[in-house]
């Protein structure tokens, strides 16, 4: 990651960036120079939220950048607009920083790109941390959102199965946690069965990633991450259009692992478990067929709807392992449902909980962070529309409707001795570039659950 926060008091010359609302315009420049005042007003400079003027003295040289805040501070990350916008060179931000913190991370999650196959780009736009910023938080928060981005922007022909577990020991190694696998038909010997049935079809093995760090002792948070590296749909095969980004359905894994390495890099006073069942959902003789009826770790029987809905087969598995050990807080993170993305569209991730308390903290976190999330009900009536005629549970709906909810309904089937258990039906992808969020693989949902985690288990 590129390091773009310069410590404040370090040596070196800057240019300022001074953030000024449409209101406040006017009143600012009436105090520049007449040579910079006039540039403003004769280039149509109207402090439009994202729009920027870069200000010359009587030589030309840039002195001063004007940033425009809109009318209204509804987009709380604009800052991550400006190291796309500004040539390399330090810079510190003036004037109207309502939310310093915000504005340093959002500056640094703009910053990224993924340029693992093309030429880097080695321009550096570089900001002197604001006044009040806690710079080593915004690094540990930013380089775990830039692990989840990168490892959803992998193409899966690099982000196998495999790749998912080296990216895993990768991370166990630099924090020193601990890290098992379960792969192939081990899975079957050690009661996996539903995580090998989706796996078992691709040339590539399927596994569960376990890694564990801090002290045993410790308060018990699980994360449970989806990590379907390439979805084709199964024998239900998905369309070409439905398939196109298929390498981002590892999305719930990534967000796991990039909340991890923020956890750890805290050094917050937790016992931490990652759980990942890493597969492929592929097409081949041996793949698994609509109307099967597959035995669970946790001794149900599931009849299978459709091919398609993979991830909540494999996450069952792994919720059931993770719920044994009775953890304090069950996370499970996953890129489960287009309906999730009909009701509340791909910026805005709903989660799932019974409990309310920590509902109501969730929304508090998400909302205080800017990292949007929605509560939406785990409606018992809806229950119904799993049944079976034939097996303890049909892991899709009878119906066409409410499929997010009817999704996270079976995902809770699996959960019973966890204190609290959250499912976050996440979209993992910034479909059109936003300020501080680049098109591409995005973290959805962790620096909420970070900030929430944080402030209950402080390092």
């Amino acid at each position: 990651m590129k390091n773009v926060l310069i410590p404040a008091g370090s040596p070196g010359s800057r240019i300022p960036v001074l953030a000024v609302s449409e209101a406040d315009l006017a009143r600012v420049i009436r105090k520049f120079p007449a040579i910079q005042r006039n540039w403003v007003q004769n280039t149509g400079f109207l402090a439009r939220a994202g729009e920027t003027l870069h200000l010359p003295d009587a030589k030309g040289k840039v002195v001063r950048v004007l940033f425009g805040l809109g009318s209204n501070q509804d987009e709380r990350m604009v800052f991550g607009k400006l190291p796309t916008m500004l040539p390399g060179g330090d810079y510190e931000l003036t004037g109207q920083v309502d939310e310093p913190e915000l504005a340093a991370l959002a500056w640094q999650l703009g910053s990224y790109t993924f340029d693992k196959y093309r030429e880097p780009n080695d321009s550096h736009v570089r900001l002197v941390a604001p006044r009040g910023t806690d710079a080593g938080n915004v690094g540990r928060v930013a380089e775990g959102v830039f692990l989840a981005r990168d490892l959803v922007n992998m193409p899966a022909n690099d982000m196998g199965p495999e790749d998912l577990e080296r990216a895993a020991r990768k991370l166990s190694k630099a924090h020193h946690a601990t890290i098992t696998v379960t792969a192939g038909d081990k899975l079957l010997k050690d009661n996996f069965p539903l995580i090998h049935a989706v796996g078992r079809a691709s040339s590539r093995a399927p596994r569960l990633i376990d890694m564990k760090w801090g002290k045993p002792d410790a308060p018990k948070i699980t994360l449970v991450g989806k990590g379907v590296c390439f979805d084709t749909g199964g024998l239900d095969l998905k369309p070409p259009a439905g398939m196109a980004l298929m390498k981002k359905d590892m999305g719930g894994a990534a967000n796991v692992l990039g909340l991890a390495s923020i956890i750890m890099a805290a050094k917050l006073p937790v016992r931490l478990r990652v759980l990942i069942p890493a597969v492929e959902n592929s097409v081949g003789s041996d793949a698994f067929r609509p109307g099967d009826v597959l035995e669970s770790r946790k001794g149900l029987t599931v009849e299978i709807g459709n091919t398609d809905a993979e991830g909540r087969l494999v996450l069952a598995d792994a919720l059931a392992l993770a719920d044994a050990e009775k953890p304090e807080l069950l996370i499970d993170m996953a890129t489960l449902t287009g309906a999730a993305r009909v009701a509340l569209g791909p910026d805005l991730p709903p989660f799932y909980t019974h409990d309310d308390a920590f509902a109501d903290s969730l929304a508090s976190h998400a909302t205080a962070v800017d990292d949007p999330l929605w509560r939406m009900p785990l409606w018992p009536r809806y229950d119904t529309l799993l049944e079976s005629r034939i097996a303890n549970v049909n892991h899709i709906s009878s119906g066409p409707f409410a499929g997010s909810i009817t999704a996270a309904l079976f995902l809770a089937r699996f959960v019973e001795q966890a204190k609290t258990h959250v499912h976050l039906d996440i979209f993992g992808w910034t479909p059109k570039a936003r300020p501080g969020r680049p098109e591409g693989g995005e973290a959805q949902g962790i620096r909420a659950l970070y900030a929430l985690i944080s402030e209950k288990y402080p390092g």
